[in-house]
């Protein structure tokens, strides 16, 4: 970059709050061709600033975008040079069945009717090739397992002699579980973080087979109650999102490669809080609700080529007006999406991804809850099951925290956002990229319109005989759907070079666009929290001839 080029985003990032301290491009460069600073995690931003998060890398995007990591999604801007297409933010569908896990045994019932996940976790384990969930049994009750091969139907396992599901037999406060189905030491499968409120520290466990747990590891300054981890492979660390009340509710950030190494909580970053496109709830819609909204929580997983992170939005009453009401307070679940692992990219409208009903007598009325790993990938859809609170336990007390279950909403894959045209041609031209693969791959919706691409070279001319008027229209709603020319079948003869890619569009939706390595489609992306279609959490294997179809009618 530039000597006049780099001072000007530099005042761009001074204006927008991230301080004075700015640090030179001169650290990892990321598998998107992003380029961190020398200092990272970067520290410079102030805890008191109602300024949406920067996000440096779309104001200053890599020259050439190498995108042989995962589909390519349109949440942002980042990938993308010119587009007359519309972007459209989607949020998640719930089950029709739901809610799909109840409080049934006595332990659930009789600690005030509640399942609850928060943060808890639900993964798909290929080793036994079904889908886990740890949840609270009860009201900080104990650290239970259920199982399903379907994320529909579930079953308590026997896991003890009193033929119980719990694997933390006394009563636990809030955690956040992962299942590191890579884990080189398989005595650290289960990684479990859990809050000691006598001690008021947070202590890390691991676990084989979460029946024997490792000696407890505290980490060093205390943080607010309710504090979760996860994973990012595309720089192998664990992250340790820190609750910490600066202008109420918010998360602090730290790092580290091991797990259980991860204890100097004292050495955390700022780093993001409700900000000013946060909007209060609505006068009158919930009671006495309406205060300045807070970060209540934020979890993450890694997706295709991105984080994509969940939002807890705080939005009141405060503990105190519903302990007295004797009803759930509100968090709504919003999106973010990181390229780095750090800088959250939010849709500005600001539109709940997956919110409380706040109708009384609903299971699901408000205090919802995402969980650890956010996700799976089952057939064509991402599957994300949550918390809801109704606020009265089946016996019929009433509560803060009474009544609890577990259901499910679902998003097409890739589905969190859509560049979209109507019935005049849209078009979008990329930034520079480069790839390995030989394949073009598209999801998209095009069942009443069409899609078709070109290829450009550095000079935005298009290279025969990857044209327009070549290309094989696509004329069909798929999440998996190749794109071909009439003369060439694949792109072996551009691999590693520099091009871009332009699309043109009529009366549909196109979500990601990837160039995959074979003709199965497979991405070299993360898949979330798995699905039964891969053997990991990387899709890397051929996908079964059934992954086109939906179980979730």
């Amino acid at each position: 970059m530039n000597s006049l080029k780099k001072m000007f985003f530099m005042g761009l990032f001074l204006l927008a709050g991230l301080g004075s301290n700015i640090s030179a491009d001169t650290g990892e460069v990321l598998y998107n061709g992003i380029q961190l600073p020398e200092k990272w995690p970067p520290d410079q931003r102030n805890p008191e600033s109602m300024e949406p998060m920067p996000v440096p890398y779309l104001h200053n995007p890599p020259a050439v975008i190498p995108i042989d990591v995962g589909r390519q999604l349109f949440v942002d801007d980042f990938l993308i040079e010119k587009s007359t297409l519309t972007r459209t933010f989607h949020s998640a569908q719930r089950y029709v069945g739901n809610p799909v896990f109840r409080p049934e045994t006595e332990t659930e019932l009789k600690r005030r009717g509640v399942v609850y996940l928060g943060h808890g976790g639900v993964f798909y384990d290929p080793q036994v090739k079904l889908f886990k969930m740890f949840y609270t049994a009860g009201w900080r009750g104990p650290f239970s397992l259920a199982t399903s091969p379907d994320m529909i139907h579930w079953t308590r396992p026997d896991l003890t002699a009193n033929h119980r599901n719990e694997l933390i037999f006394r009563s636990v406060d809030d955690n956040s579980v992962w299942l590191d189905i890579d884990a080189a030491d398989l005595s650290q499968r289960l990684k479990y973080i859990e809050f000691d409120r006598k001690k008021n520290r947070h202590i890390l466990y691991t676990s084989v087979d979460g029946l024997n747990w490792s000696a407890g590891v505290e980490v060093d300054s205390v943080a607010g109650d309710y504090c979760s981890f996860f994973y990012n492979p595309f720089r192998r660390v664990w992250v340790y999102s820190i609750k910490r009340d600066t202008r109420g509710r918010n998360r602090y950030y730290y790092e580290h490669p091991e797990f259980l190494k991860g204890t100097s909580w004292s050495e955390a970053v700022y780093w993001t809080g409700a900000d000013s496109l946060d909007k209060p709830e609505p006068e009158g819609r919930y009671p006495k609700a309406g205060e300045a909204p807070q970060l209540y929580s934020l979890n993450a997983v890694a997706y295709e080529s991105i984080m994509v992170g969940i939002h807890y939005i705080h939005r009141g009453p405060n503990n105190k007006i519903c302990q007295e009401g004797k009803f759930p307070k509100l968090t709504d679940l919003e999106l973010g999406f990181s390229r780095d692992g750090f800088h959250w990219s939010r849709p500005e409208d600001r539109k709940p991804f997956l919110a409380g009903t706040r109708r009384k007598g609903d299971w699901d009325r408000a205090y919802v809850h995402s969980t650890t790993g956010l996700f799976v990938v089952h057939q064509d859809k991402l599957v994300f099951p949550y918390t809801g609170f109704s606020g009265m336990a089946p016996d019929g007390s009433r509560g803060m925290y009474h009544g609890a279950g577990i259901g499910l909403a679902f998003l097409r894959r890739d589905g969190f956002a859509s560049m979209d045209a109507g019935t005049e041609s849209g078009k979008l031209t990329t930034r520079l990229i480069t790839f390995e693969g030989k394949y073009l791959f598209v999801n998209a919706d095009v069942s009443n319109g069409r899609l078709k691409a070109e290829i450009l070279d550095e000079q935005g001319r298009p290279i025969e005989p990857y044209t327009l008027a070549e290309c094989r229209a696509v004329s069909e709603d798929s999440t998996l759907a190749k794109i071909t020319w009439k003369k060439q079948s694949d792109l072996e003869t551009l691999r590693g070079r520099p091009v871009r890619f332009h699309f043109e569009l009529t009366n549909g939706s196109l979500y990601a666009f990837w160039v995959s390595r074979n003709e199965s489609g497979c991405s070299n992306g993360y898949v979330g929290a798995g699905g039964p279609d891969f053997d990991g959490v990387i899709d890397s294997d051929r996908c079964r001839s059934d992954c086109q179809g939906d179980s979730f009618k």
